[in-house]
C-alpha cells in the first residue's frame, strides 16, 4: 500500500518538473549549507583540539602571569626562571619538572625569510621525555643530541614554498637570529602547526642565542602515577607563592591542567559550532516554507482531482497520505542532492584552505551520523510543511470539489 503511495507521490511530482525542482531550491540549498558548515566546523574543531592535545592528561603547565605576546612568557614582567624549575621537582607528587624556551625567531635560508617558533630541547633523560610528549620524529636525518651545538632540527613545513622552501635538506646551513647553524633532521608530519613550522635546538645554544640565561618561558610538570591533579597543583601554587614572594590572590604565574585547557578550548569552538548550526537552520526553516507553499498551491490546481478521487472511493486519509508523502519526498530528494553539494563544497574549501595555509588546520569532517542526521531532517522538514495543505485536500467535499473545478 504504501509502494503505491510513494509511487503516485512521484509520478505526481514528475508532472510538475520544473515547479518541483524550483521548490527543493530552498531544501538543497539549506541542506548544503548544513553538511558543508558542520562538517568544516567539526574538521575545524578537531584539527584545533588535535593541535594541543599532545600534552595528555597527567600534565601541568606552569606560564609567568601578566600580559604575553606571542609564545609563552614573551612580555611578562617577570619570567619563571631555572630555579623554580628546580623547586617544582621536589614537590610531592610531581614526577619531573621540564623548563621550555619557546620564542618566535627569525629564520633564513637560501634568500628566504621565515619567522616561527623556535624551541628548546632539555639535555639527558629530560630529551627523551620531550621526544614522547611532543610525539616527534625524524623523517630525514636525526633528533639533536647532547652536545650539538650549533645544530637544529627543524619542522616538515619549514620545506614548503611559504617558508624555506624545497631546497632545505639535511646538512643546509640555515640563520636563526642572525647566528649559522646546520640542519641535521627534518621531523616528519604531525599536522600541528606548530610543530610543523618549528625550529628546535639545544636549550645551551638557545640561551646563547636569544640571551636568556636563567629564564624559562614555561615549566612542563608531570605528575606521578595515581597522584590527585588539584592537589598537585595547589602543592606548586604553594611552593611558587612561597619562593617568588608573592600572596594569595595576588600570583604572578599561572598553573594549569592540561585536561582543564582542553576542555576550556573545546567548549568555546563548540560555541562557535552551535552559532553556525543556527544560521544554516534558518536556511532549512526558508525551504521548509517553500515547500508548504507549493503544497497549497498543488490542492487548489489539483481540486478535479481530489473530487474524482473522492467519487470514486476515496478517504479522506487516502488523499491526506498523498500530499504527505509528496512533501516529504520533495524534502528528501532536495535533502539528497543538498548533502552531495555540501559534501562536496566542505572538502572542495577545506583543500583550498590546506593550500593556502601549508597546513592541515582547515579540515572537513563529514560524519556518515551527519549524512544520515541530515536526510532525515530534510524529509521531516519536507513532510512537517505538508501537514496543513495535506490536511485542507483531505477535507475537500467530492461535490464542491468537482463543482469547483474548471
Amino acid at each position: 500500500m504504501l509502494n503505491e503511495y510513494f509511487n503516485l507521490a512521484l509520478k505526481n511530482l514528475l508532472k510538475r518538473k520544473l515547479r518541483s525542482w524550483l521548490t527543493m531550491i530552498g531544501i538543497f540549498i539549506g541542506i548544503a549549507a548544513v553538511v558543508s558548515l558542520i562538517g568544516l566546523g567539526q574538521g575545524l574543531r578537531n584539527a584545533v583540539i588535535g593541535q594541543f592535545s599532545f600534552l595528555g592528561t597527567d600534565f601541568i603547565t606552569v606560564q609567568a602571569g601578566g600580559v604575553q605576546f606571542g609564545p609563552p612568557g614573551s612580555g611578562v614582567v617577570k619570567p619563571l626562571t631555572k630555579d623554580d624549575v628546580e623547586d617544582l621537582n621536589d614537590v610531592n607528587g610531581v614526577k619531573f619538572a621540564i623548563g621550555r624556551l619557546i620564542k618566535t625567531g627569525k629564520t633564513e635560508f637560501d634568500d628566504k625569510v621565515s619567522f616561527n617558533f623556535v624551541g628548546s630541547m632539555p639535555d639527558g633523560e629530560q630529551r627523551k621525555e620531550v621526544e614522547k610528549i611532543l610525539g616527534i620524529k625524524a623523517e630525514k636525518g636525526r633528533l639533536l643530541k647532547d652536545g650539538d651545538r650549533l645544530k637544529v632540527v627543524v619542522g616538515n613545513h619549514l620545506l614548503n614554498k611559504d617558508h624555506l622552501g624545497e631546497k632545505l635538506k639535511i646538512g643546509s646551513k640555515i640563520l636563526v637570529q642572525g647566528k649559522q647553524f646546520e640542519v641535521v633532521g627534518i621531523l616528519e608530519s604531525r599536522g600541528s602547526f606548530i610543530i610543523d613550522t618549528v625550529v628546535f635546538m639545544n636549550i645551551d645554544t638557545m640561551r646563547e642565542v636569544f640571551d636568556k640565561k636563567d629564564d624559562v618561558s614555561a615549566i612542563l610538570v608531570k605528575t606521578r602515577d595515581g597522584a590527585n591533579m588539584n592537589i598537585v597543583k595547589e602543592n606548586i601554587e604553594k611552593v611558587l607563592r612561597r619562593t617568588r614572594k608573592v600572596d594569595e590572590g595576588e600570583e604572578d604565574f599561572r598553573a594549569e591542567l592540561a585536561a582543564n585547557n582542553l576542555a576550556a578550548l573545546d567548549s568555546t569552538l563548540f560555541a562557535v559550532q552551535l552559532f553556525v548550526y543556527i544560521i544554516a537552520g534558518i536556511s532549512l526553516v526558508v525551504g521548509g516554507i517553500g515547500i508548504m507553499n507549493t503544497m497549497y498551491t498543488a490542492v487548489i490546481e489539483r481540486t478535479k482531482e481530489i473530487g474524482i478521487m473522492k467519487s470514486i472511493g476515496a478517504k479522506n486519509e487516502d488523499v491526506f497520505i498523498l500530499f504527505f508523502f509528496e512533501s516529504g519526498l520533495l524534502g528528501m530528494v532536495g535533502g539528497i542532492i543538498g548533502i552531495g553539494i555540501g559534501v562536496g563544497l566542505a572538502k572542495g574549501l577545506a583543500y583550498i584552505g590546506s593550500l593556502q595555509l601549508g597546513s592541515n588546520l582547515i579540515q572537513a569532517n563529514i560524519s556518515f551520523g551527519l549524512i544520515v542526521g541530515a536526510l532525515l531532517f530534510s524529509y521531516l522538514i519536507g513532510s512537517l510543511a505538508g501537514i496543513l495543505p495535506a490536511v485542507q485536500a483531505s477535507k475537500l467535499s467530492p461535490v464542491e470539489a468537482l463543482r469547483y473545478a474548471k
